[in-house]
Formats: structure tokens, sequence, C-alpha cells
């Protein structure tokens, strides 16, 4: 099978996988299950992933990307804008993101948390056999800082044209920022796919809140002490 024929594959195979794993989660999810949904056999899926964690870091890669590419497209949509509204618009879009791509927010949760736990990844006695090798992976971690570099980009840009406070840090401002998404997303990790309240409060009031607090960390109206 040529190269081309075998990225065509490869991508309906991870297609498959992302249907089973968010409609049965990643630990209930069996490999039959994909192989079913793909119309092939186990076998044949095993000739092109040879593990369930190595489809879900496919899947995690996915999610990286597709992220990277609505950072661009924001960062492109603001770049006539002042930077606070750029960098104000990217935290919307993480959190946005995580909105639309329930299995992705899942996946890069888990990969973080993974990053975490293992020394940037590099640490090996404390990740899971299958992840070692797989190529997914390695992919992963050459582009996950993209997204914190892009957005410190933006806060740079905002602190040139005076839209942003002059003293700010901007590492502790784009952590912060993060910070603000993954607990949007872990909020809607723990309403499910519904999006369901959370004692009885809208997840639309915590991003609303969420962006205030980002505009008003980067206009200066709240200073680190």
């Amino acid at each position: 099978m040529n190269t081309a024929k075998k990225i065509l594959k490869e991508a309906k195979l991870v297609s498959a996988a992302e249907e089973v794993f968010a409609k049965l989660g990643f630990k209930n999810a069996k490999m039959e299950d994909i192989a079913a949904v793909a119309g092939i056999t186990k076998v044949t899926l095993y000739s092109y992933f040879q593990s369930k964690e190595n489809l879900y870091m496919a899947i995690t890669y996915n999610a990286v990307q597709s992220l990277i590419d609505k950072y661009y497209e924001t960062i492109d949509k603001y770049k006539m804008a002042a930077g606070i509204e750029s960098s104000t618009a990217l935290v919307q879009c993480f959190m946005e993101f995580c909105e639309d791509n329930y299995l992705y927010s899942e996946a890069l949760l888990e990969y973080f948390a993974l990053i975490r736990s293992s020394s940037n990844g590099e640490d090996e006695s404390k990740m899971p056999e299958a992840l070692k090798e797989s190529i997914y992976f390695q992919k992963i971690k050459n582009i996950h800082n993209l997204p914190f570099k892009l957005a410190a980009k933006e806060l740079e840009r905002g602190v040139k044209d005076g839209s942003i406070y002059s003293e700010i840090d901007i590492m502790v401002h784009t952590l912060q920022a993060w910070s603000l998404g993954v607990g949007y997303a872990k909020l809607i990790s723990a309403s499910g796919e519904n999006k369901s309240p959370i004692f009885n409060i809208s997840l639309e009031k915590i991003k609303s809140l969420n962006l205030q607090l980002t505009r008003s960390a980067l206009n200066g109206a709240i200073k680190l002490s």
C-alpha cells in the first residue's frame, strides 16, 4: 500500500476510534468495537495500530492539531485588533473548543496529566508500555507547547501596543489563562456531553466570568502582589 492510501486508511480508523471512544469511553472501548465500526477485522486494525493506547494518542494528536488551527484562525481574525482583544479571544477560543469537542478536551486533559506525571514525557518508568513507542505520542510532544507560545506572543503584542498592562509577567499570565481554560474543560467533563448545569449554574456564566477575569488581569485591574 502506498503512503497516500495508508494515510487515508489510518484517518478512517482514527475516525472510527473517535466514534467508539466518544460513545463508550477509553476504558470500556475495545479494539474489536473499533474494528467493527471501521468495517475491518481486529487483526487488520492491529496491523495499523498496535494498541488501543496508540489509537488514543492518534486522537489526541488530532485534538492538539485542531486546537492549534483554531488558535491560528483566532489570531488571524484579531490581527488588526489590540493585543488584549486577541489574547482574550484565545481564552474564549479554548473554552469553546472544549465545548464543541468533548472527546478532544478529555484527550487533552489526560495527555497533559500524563506529561506532568512523567517529567514532560521523559521518565518512561511512569509511562504505560504501549506509549513508549507510540509515534503519535512523539509527534504530540513536538507541538504541545505551541498553544502556549502563540498565547504568549499575543500578550507580548498587547504590551507593545499598550492595551495590556506593561508590567505583567507574560509566562504567569499565559499559564493563568490556560488554567482558566483547563478548569472550564474539567467542568465540561463533569457535566458530560449534555452540558447540564453544575449546582444550577450554567457553564455560560462561568465562561463569561473567566473572560472578565482575563481582561481585568491583562489591563492591570488585577495585579500580582
